[in-house]
């Protein structure tokens, strides 16, 4: 694994100092702006000093320990590493091009923590015009949908056969994140109908219901899914999932096998194995710089009023950690015995031979919510309709490139070629994704 996923490597320490200076700037700049309690929560509003200060100790800090190991990647651009069947890498690099494309990191923004960072505060947010749609669920709870019909589309002119588009944000996130917007923008361009599925309580919807959501249940998905199969039979469905999105689309397509009602899935920077994922975030500096502002966003959306029948609240909302959220709120709210069994139940990585659409699945060797070493990489060698692509730089739903990345970018780039790759070859791509079935390699 060490040698499939190479990052290269630097004989100088003096490119880790101003990263860790950009790290420490790009995150107090993102407390300040974006979060009501700072990443940072011993930080008030920074004066240039304590700017200069926090960012010169944990500097030392991260060097001392040698905690940033991401040399900056300037010497030449990567090809990105693509596990799959040859007759899946045959279609997606006829068909999608950009699978085969050298990957080059914007410049001043190297290592995934700061990919990561640097997306959430630069990222440009294109105007986008919702219709919202709330539908109810057997439990008496609704869910919010946000479609953009798309009723111009020059390509598909005819509203019941337009394809359509199915996306799954990332957690604690809704129709409004950036990477979201611009999924949006490929697809609509193109000509497509696009529905975003909110989950509960993130989607601007009142909750009627204790109920909310988590990657291992697929209830929620499966309706959404079922409802719009309903309003549009003969219009193809292709589904995408980002980072929690994507885990949740896995382990339904797992659920559904044959019967998914979807043509293709896409998934972008999953986390494959929960506890590895976990046990990442857990380390100093990410606790840091994400964990703890992930699980304060989530302790943010607790409804006290609907949810202090079915958990202890006051407990919930001193979690600091995504784990300690999840041992006090999720695992128990949906009935397991632990935090172990839930994690275990939400990990893809074990479900991906009971799946049968076609997958394509992007991650970064440097993702520090997603360990390289965690890649389902023997699985997606053996399994004809699953295809691992693996940059050597990227983040977290980062994948900048350029001087200046607000504009598109390479996942967004990917994005679109895959889902016109799919509709528009859908007779390949399933050929293509079931040649060694007959073989029994499929798992």
């Amino acid at each position: 694994m060490q040698m499939l996923f190479h990052c290269p490597t630097t004989t100088s320490r003096r490119i880790y100092v101003p990263q860790c200076v950009i790290i420490c700037l790009v995150v107090s700049a993102y407390s300040t702006l974006f979060s009501p309690i700072s990443i940072f929560s011993f930080i008030l509003p920074l004066s240039l000093s304590h700017l200069l200060l926090y960012t010169s100790l944990i500097s030392t800090f991260c060097l001392n320990t040698h905690m940033l190991t991401y040399p900056c990647p300037l010497s030449h651009p990567q090809t990105p590493v693509l596990v799959c069947s040859d007759a899946f890498r045959v279609f997606l690099q006829r068909h999608c091009p950009v699978v085969a494309e050298p990957f080059s990191p914007t410049p001043w923004c190297w290592g995934g923590r700061l990919q990561t960072l640097v997306r959430v505060l630069i990222k440009s947010s294109p105007q986008v015009d919702y219709r919202n749609e709330l539908i109810r669920t057997a439990d008496g709870g609704q869910i919010s949908l946000d479609w953009v019909d798309n009723g111009d589309s020059a390509a598909y002119p005819e509203c019941y056969s337009r394809p359509t588009v199915l996306i799954l944000p990332g957690l604690t996130g809704n129709s409004r994140q950036t990477y979201v917007l611009h999924a949006v923008c490929q697809a609509t361009r193109r000509g497509y109908r696009c529905v975003v599925f909110n989950n509960r309580g993130f989607g601007g919807e009142e909750l009627l219901t204790p109920m909310t959501f988590c990657a291992a249940d697929t209830s929620d998905l499966e309706r959404v899914v079922l409802h719009v199969r309903e309003l549009f039979p003969q219009a193809p469905l292709l589904g995408t999932g980002v980072s929690l999105g994507g885990m949740l689309l896995l382990n339904y397509l797992a659920r559904k096998g044959s019967e998914a009602g979807l043509v293709a899935g896409l998934t972008m920077s999953v986390s494959w194995d929960t506890l590895e994922s976990c046990a990442s975030l857990e380390q100093p500096i990410n606790r840091l710089i994400f964990n703890r502002h992930l699980a304060s966003n989530l302790c943010q959306a607790i409804n006290r009023k609907m949810l202090e029948t079915v958990v202890d609240v006051d407990h919930v909302l001193k979690a600091r950690t995504i784990r300690e959220f999840d041992e006090r709120y999720t695992s128990v709210l949906f009935g397991y015995k632990s935090c172990l069994d839930y994690y275990q139940e939400a990990s893809p990585n074990y479900k991906l031979p009971r799946t049968t659409v076609p997958i394509l699945c992007l991650n970064a060797a440097d993702d520090p919510f997603s360990p390289k070493h965690a890649l389902p990489v023997a699985l997606a060698k053996r399994l004809p309709n699953v295809a691992l692509l693996v940059t050597s730089h990227g983040g977290h739903i980062g994948y900048l490139e350029g001087l200046y990345p607000r504009g598109e970018g390479y996942m967004d780039r990917l994005f679109g070629q895959f889902i016109q790759a799919a509709f528009d070859h859908p007779g390949d791509l399933k050929g293509a994704s079931v040649t060694l079935l007959s073989d029994g390699v499929s798992g």
